[in-house]
């Protein structure tokens, strides 16, 4: 049982606890000793000194055997009064404390019954004994209340164990359904990023195999191992749209059948994409610093969706007017810095993109970093020390300027 487990002693600093609770409870039980039946106050006695050790040695056993615990406590507080000790709160200080672990290991039936039972038995030991004046009887139900009110702290002990279980419990399984639909999601956006890579490497080699067939035809003049590489070149274009003809299809989904009507987006396409969103409310200003270079078709599409997400999250998520997207051309790489300066009325301005990637529902950071990557890049994003969110990534460039 989960509560049980709780209560047993942990090795090392728990150890000081267990020992610090046995001795109180001995010290305790023992000064309740000092009361003699005739309302007398002397040193405790010999057998106050047993009932002490008995009872207080008792009490390690509550962590396995509750049960046996509380018995053993309850049978040394029914020798109180046989002994000649007067019966005390202090002097039932172990059965209250076994008391106390029965409540938070076992159910409340079987704990209830057990500690009626014991208080039961305490008070009977003393009506047993002889007559009970109005003072013995107000006293034997504050010896009788004690062992119940230990219950019901042990009780709502357990509720509060059980309760932060539970919790702990739904935390866990929503950290794990978060993690399942956050996989879910990037594999989705892969198949994505996938379909849209696959056409442009299809609609390259549709041309390179249109080109070889031209070249094939017209260039009868060279040797025939030329023409021997040409028709070889025919044949290995033409395998290469089958297979990816075959692999794209598997990619589209039962209902996403026909190809796309237009080549893929690219940067060439970023004025048109800047003036919707200056027609959504929101600002965009472009700089380019260095010269610009064509890009590969596949990269091409990857600067182009990385800024086209970027401005989206900065028009739903950031609260501001405006943004500025910022290209730097360089030998070998190209990078694009989108930013917001996170001015907007809305409270989210200084959060921007990263909620929307953060939160469930929201995955937009994801998707642009398996762009990014997806073609030898590396997307960083996070919030601008003077203000705002700021997306950069560096896509690398082919040597000498070839795109092909």
């Amino acid at each position: 049982m989960s509560s049980a487990a709780g209560l047993l002693p942990r090795p090392g600093a728990s150890r000081w606890r267990e020992g610090a609770v046995v001795a109180t409870a001995f010290a305790l039980c023992l000064l309740g000793g000092v009361l003699r039946v005739d309302d007398t106050v002397s040193a405790p006695p010999a057998a106050a000194y047993v009932v002490a050790a008995v009872s207080a040695g008792a009490l390690p056993l509550r962590h396995r055997s509750p049960i046996a615990a509380v018995a053993v406590t309850t049978g040394c507080g029914m020798a109180v009064v046989p002994a000649g000790l007067l019966l005390t709160p202090l002097l039932v200080a172990p059965a209250v404390v076994a008391g106390y672990a029965l409540a938070v290991q076992l159910d409340r039936r079987r704990a209830a019954a057990a500690l009626l039972a014991s208080a039961a038995l305490l008070v009977a030991a003393t009506v047993l004994a002889g007559d009970l004046s109005g003072q013995d009887a107000s006293r034997l139900t504050i010896v009788a209340a004690f062992p119940l009110v230990a219950g019901v702290l042990g009780h709502a002990t357990q509720n509060r164990r059980a309760y932060l279980a539970a919790v702990e419990e739904r935390a866990r399984r929503a950290e794990q359904d978060r993690d399942t639909e956050a996989r879910r999601r990037v594999a989705e956006e892969r198949v994505r990023i996938a379909r849209e890579l696959h056409d442009v490497v299809a609609h390259q080699i549709t041309l390179a195999n249109a080109q070889a067939m031209v070249a094939a035809r017209v260039f009868d003049s060279r040797p025939e191992q030329s023409r021997r590489a040409l028709d070889d070149l025919v044949g290995t274009t033409a395998r290469a749209l089958d297979d990816l003809r075959a692999t794209v299809g598997l990619l589209r989904e039962a209902d996403d059948t026909s190809a796309p009507a237009e080549p893929a987006p690219g940067l060439c396409r970023l004025p048109a994409l800047v003036e919707s969103f200056g027609r959504a409310g929101l600002e965009v200003s472009v700089h380019h610093d260095g010269t610009e270079r064509p890009l590969p078709p596949g990269t091409d599409l990857t600067a182009y969706r990385i800024v086209q997400e970027a401005l989206t999250n900065v028009a739903r998520h950031a609260g501001t007017g405006s943004a500025r997207v910022r290209l730097t051309w360089s030998r070998d790489r190209v990078t694009i810095a989108v930013a917001d300066d996170g001015s907007g009325s809305r409270a989210r301005a200084t959060t921007g993109a990263a909620h929307q990637a953060e939160r469930p529902g929201g995955y937009g950071l994801i998707g642009m970093r398996e762009r990014a990557t997806a073609v030898g890049g590396r997307l960083s994003a996070g919030r601008r020390p003077e203000g705002g969110f700021l997306v950069s990534t560096d896509l690398p460039l082919p040597p000498d300027g070839k795109a092909s």
